[in-house]
């Protein structure tokens, strides 16, 4: 996560893992996911934030697990290499469902230059309530089905409202349930605005105790 007004970007080639996250079991903290970035790409979108008026900085991370948890499943090393760099942008420090939106605009370019964009996170996220599932009851709680379908019915309105619809989603009732912190969910606004005209879709989703795992394409696949 950036500053409050700054978006930091990794700018290196050849990052470590870093495995941000406590509690779990060992194996966790053994994974590995071999990875390669691009300091050209990461000055690109660092050009692409001024001319938006983003405050950017480039720096030396790690890839954390906001990266490499998802793509070790969806790109495994032995049986699907990804054989593509990855460049990963923090969100801002703040919630703000616009920014963030404004952000996804900001690089919107990218995806003509066959870029993709990819928002990692969760529909639904509260680990104060982790202790549901990890005592072995995996049926939803009542906000992991009501927010999960709000985010559904906006991402997928028509473009020219979905940004209001998304951050309309942020002020319900259940929001600060389904995220007492907001990070899981800010990646989706991102991928929203970097979409612009196109459509969004929900392709899949898992409501699991206090988690939900949807998954959205924006536009067709060529």
């Amino acid at each position: 996560m950036g500053k409050k007004d700054t978006i930091l970007i990794n700018k290196e080639e050849h990052v470590d893992l870093v495995y941000d996250f406590y509690g779990f079991p060992d194996h966790f903290y053994k994974a590995q996911y071999p990875n390669q970035g691009s300091p050209e790409l990461a000055s690109q979108i660092m050009a692409m934030l001024s001319e938006a008026g983003i405050q950017s900085l480039g720096v030396t991370r790690g890839l954390d697990h906001g990266v490499w948890s998802g793509f070790s499943v969806a790109f495994d090393p032995q049986t699907n290499p990804l054989d593509v760099p990855l460049v990963q942008v923090s969100l801002f420090k703040s919630e703000s469902p616009r920014d963030h939106y404004a952000l996804g605009r900001a690089v919107a370019r990218l995806r003509q230059d066959g870029i993709v964009i990819i928002g990692a996170g969760m529909t639904v996220h509260n680990l104060r309530d982790m202790h549901v599932v990890f005592g072995g009851n995996k049926i939803p709680l009542p906000y992991s089905v009501s927010f999960d379908n709000a985010v559904k019915e906006a991402v997928e309105v028509d473009p020219s409202v979905r940004e209001d619809k998304m951050a309309e989603v942020c002020t319900r009732p259940d929001a600060r349930q389904a995220h007492p912190f907001m990070d899981h969910l800010m990646p989706l606004f991102i991928a929203a605005g970097a979409a612009q005209d196109d459509r969004g879709r929900q392709t899949w989703t898992m409501h699991e105790g206090s988690f939900a795992w949807a998954q959205y394409r924006f536009g067709d696949l060529p």
